[in-house]
């Protein structure tokens, strides 16, 4: 009945935010975190949209970050907007330049692609989608595993902006910042990095994620308990997708939520 991590069209969604918000009470969600990737435009949108369909909207970001060299992301709980907005533009703006030089190396290989026309700043899964579109690979699975992916000969990492950093913003914007997906970041061992996010102020970690396999699980749970750090999971849902993440998936309790806001209460005293 929980999702605390899902996109929308004001990043690299592919539902509006009223209609994430409908698809979500419809599966059955009560509360919903809107985490679009550096901006926090959908969220008038969502709460007119959970107004009508009963759904708790719960305002956050996810935050692009680097550390050792790899892209990890950083979900913020609760930011205030005012103090996040400005800095979150250069965010944008980076990601942007990023982007740009993407695609001028899609286009040195070989494999020219237009700049994706969004009204956010794109991303990798925009980039995917106008190789597909343009007839380079067959699906959007096949231009990370070629192209996109962390290792792949497109990939530019974002501009430097280190995940310590980003800890740091977020709490100066009474924000809760837990470390998304940890189970996927292959810059560190996972002990390393944990020990530095920790240091610099992290409060919980996102230990529901439908790529995280029962064993991850287990370490961050036990992490999370041991550090006393707020848990989190969502689906990390993108859209409909009959291969992909679905709503609700993870069958999360509201419980979890009473552990956020007493967080939020904490940080933002």
């Amino acid at each position: 009945m929980l999702e605390l991590h899902c996109h929308t069209t004001c990043s690299d969604g592919s539902l509006s935010p009223s209609q994430l918000v409908e698809a979500a009470a419809r599966a059955g969600v009560k509360a919903l975190a809107i985490s679009d990737h550096d901006t926090l435009a959908g969220w008038d949108e969502a709460v007119e949209a959970g107004s009508r369909w009963a759904v708790e909207i719960v305002p956050a970001v996810e935050l692009s970050t680097v550390w050792q060299g790899r892209s990890l992301h950083l979900l913020g709980f609760y930011p205030r907007r005012e103090q996040l907005t400005p800095p979150l533009e250069k965010r944008r703006q980076g990601r942007i330049r990023r982007a740009e030089a993407m695609v001028q190396r899609l286009t040195e290989l070989g494999y020219p692609i237009p700049m994706p026309n969004t009204p956010i700043a794109p991303g990798r899964p925009h980039l995917a989608q106008a190789l597909v579109r343009a007839g380079h690979v067959r699906n959007a699975c096949e231009a990370f595993e070629r192209f996109l992916g962390d290792d792949g000969p497109a990939f530019v990492p974002y501009e430097k902006f280190s995940a310590l950093e980003g800890i740091q913003l977020l709490r100066s914007c009474g924000a809760v910042p837990v470390w998304a997906h940890p189970g996927l970041f292959r810059g560190d061992p996972l002990e390393n990095t944990f020990a530095a996010l920790l240091g610099a102020g992290l409060m919980g970690l996102e230990v529901y994620h439908p790529d995280h396999s029962v064993r991850q699980k287990r370490q961050l749970l036990k992490l999370a308990q041991k550090h006393n750090l707020v848990v989190t999971g969502g689906s990390d849902y993108h859209g409909p997708n009959p291969a992909g993440f679905h709503l609700n998936m993870m069958g999360l309790s509201l419980d979890l939520l009473d552990a956020l806001k007493a967080a939020h209460a904490q940080v933002s005293a």
